[in-house]
């Protein structure tokens, strides 16, 4: 797989398709969910399943996959993606495929590159992602050759991709694009009815394309990026309930997803995301929030939410679902470089300072120290990380004697408060102190009641953002392990057909997408899992260098011996450990997948 910036495409008009690939020996589901795994052989030609039966003949210059005690799967779905900006600079998408993934979802968040300057795209999109914006903005105005959100996909439809991608509209895009950035983040200023009125039209227009539905942002902590209008928060926050319920009318009317983040501040405006779905006397709305989570700093809200949408779901008609990760939601900062700082002003004050020297000397200031302590300590105030400083634990520092070792156990040997400890060591060392936590599902109990779930959907990744804090990219394979440990437990936690139906089929036919299903006929997207090896060897984690982003490592996880084979479009794109030749520079793997209402 070639790994430069500009993809190089293979225009020979004479390769149509790979020669034919069979699968043999391996345990086949269907994605369904409703048919037990049968040992059978899968021969796919021509980018579609031709058969599926036992000992099929090998056809003349087929590529032979062992699929021997292995799973025989549909290609994973990732429904929570910020590839965004990634796929400009690697269309392969290298690091979800080799996990199985062969359709992902971008445009989340209110977050979409569909329409936009890219000044203002770059505004929005890097600050809350966690995405170089010197890599980013130049990459936009290089690349950006559409106007309309249709041109858009097209322009998706264009590159080598390695997974297919399908695309949520983006509150915030469009509200830049018609009322401009400036009166998109003033709290003072609504759309006129003129603009809601275009605003619309380009909603409207993005569906026709084939958009899957829009994405919205109620949370306040999310930061515009730049030097125009720097720390306010992203254009979806701005706007009133009037506007979200307007856009909420529109995608209701035409059988698409909405998909919201709430307000975390809070949790106030759950509720009423909810009753939006619902479908009394009305048609349901799909609804998609992020995201159900064990909170190590609020425990048994997961449960309360999924009693609540369970009520709403089961009795007044809605179709809302949570988009929830199947392991621990760990982090991994960098001084302070990690979106729960923003929970608190004080410290979105210190992320404003794009200079690091800058930021230290504000960390040394005895009033903003002041303050910080005061937004850290207050009782009252919304937190999603838990704040407790005996927890995370330091694991990079140019003082090696700190490594292993928690801020309270520091503070404790300097004879200082842990919050002290804390600001201290952020002030000396900034960006090189490196720390890890853990914000959630931490409790094996409590995350198998959030995986099985029946309101929730498989899949939080946020692959392609956060590349210094997380890595989720193989996510499936988790929701698999767990299976597989309850199964040799003795313990009923889920069928292993289950399992891959809650990480294809299910969310490919929410969404309303041509994936998910391993068929006779339908596209070839399918994966081989090795269940035997669903075990310790998911845990460790490492750093790779970022393609097209200079100096920048980001978190993996890799388990090249868990997943032996993945096909896109009928093509082997991974095998063996290793990519296919071609795959990532030429056309003929991933294509857009348009809604299908």
């Amino acid at each position: 797989m070639a790994d430069a910036g500009a993809p190089q495409v293979d225009t020979d008009p004479a390769v149509d398709h790979d020669p034919p690939v069979l699968i043999v020996g391996g345990t086949v589901f269907d994605g369904s969910g409703e048919r037990a795994g049968l040992r059978a052989d899968v021969l796919v030609r021509d980018g579609i399943v031709a058969q599926i039966g036992l000992d099929l003949p090998v056809p003349d210059g087929a590529t032979v996959v062992d699929a021997t005690g292995k799973w025989v799967t549909p290609g994973f779905v990732d429904l929570h993606t910020h590839y965004d900006a990634e796929i400009e600079i690697a269309p392969a998408l290298g690091e979800s495929v080799r996990h199985g993934v062969t359709s992902v979802l971008v445009g989340s968040c209110g977050l979409s590159f569909a329409m936009g300057t890219p000044e203002d795209l770059a505004d929005q999109f890097c600050r809350v992602e966690a995405v170089p914006y010197d890599t980013v903005l130049p990459l936009l105005e290089k690349v950006k050759d559409w106007e309309t959100p249709a041109e858009y996909l097209d322009h998706l439809d264009s590159l080598p991709l390695g997974p297919n991608v399908t695309a949520m509209f983006g509150h915030s895009a469009v509200r830049v694009a018609v009322m401009g950035l400036g009166r998109s983040v003033d709290d003072d200023v609504k759309p006129t009815g003129a603009e809601l009125d275009a605003m619309t039209d380009h909603l409207q227009g993005a569906l026709d394309a084939g958009y899957l539905g829009m994405s919205f942002n109620t949370l306040p902590w999310d930061k515009l990026d730049g030097d125009r209008y720097r720390s306010k928060s992203t254009p979806s926050v701005y706007a009133k309930w009037k506007e979200y319920r307007h856009f909420a009318k529109v995608l209701r009317s035409r059988g698409k997803v909405m998909q919201m983040v709430p307000d975390l501040a809070g949790r106030w405006n759950i509720p009423l995301i909810g009753l939006i779905s619902t479908g009394v006397r009305r048609r349901s709305l799909k609804m998609m929030v992020i995201s159900m989570v064990d909170s190590v700093a609020m425990r048994g809200t997961h449960r309360m939410a999924g009693a609540m949408t369970s009520f709403l779901n089961d009795r007044l008609g809605a179709e809302m679902r949570w988009q929830s990760l199947p392991l621990p939601f760990e982090l991994w900062v960098d001084g302070m470089e990690v979106p729960v700082m923003e929970e608190l002003g004080a410290g979105t004050q210190a992320l404003h300072e794009t200079d690091l020297e800058a930021r230290k000397a504000l960390l040394a200031d005895p009033a903003w120290r002041e303050m910080f302590k005061k937004q850290w300590s207050n009782p009252l105030s919304p937190k999603a990380w838990h704040r407790d400083l005996d927890e995370p634990k330091i694991i990079d520092c140019p003082d090696p004697a700190l490594v292993g070792r928690s801020f309270a156990s520091v503070a404790k040997e300097r004879g200082i408060e842990p919050l002290d400890c804390f600001l201290d060591l952020q002030q000396e060392f900034g960006n090189d102190l490196r720390w890890y936590t853990v914000v959630g599902n931490d409790r094996l109990k409590e995350l198998e009641y959030v995986v099985t779930h029946p309101t929730v959907l498989i899949g939080f990744s946020d692959a392609g953002a956060h590349l210094r804090n997380m890595a989720y990219y193989d996510f499936p394979l988790h929701l698999l392990r767990l299976q597989v440990r309850a199964e040799a437990e003795g313990r009923d936690l889920m069928s292993p057909e289950r399992a891959v139906h809650r990480l294809t089929g299910e969310i490919a036919d929410y969404l309303g997408i041509d994936a998910g299903h391993l068929e006779v006929g339908r596209r070839a997207d399918v994966v081989v899992v090795d269940p035997t090896t669903l075990d310790d060897r998911l845990d460790p984690i490492s750093e790779d260098e970022m393609v097209g982003m200079p100096d920048l490592q980001r978190l993996v996880r890799r388990h090249d011996d868990c997943v032996p084979a993945v096909l896109v479009n009928g093509r082997l794109a991974w095998h063996d450990g290793a990519f296919a030749p071609g795959f990532g520079d030429r056309k003929g793997y991933g294509h857009v997948l348009r809604s299908l209402t």
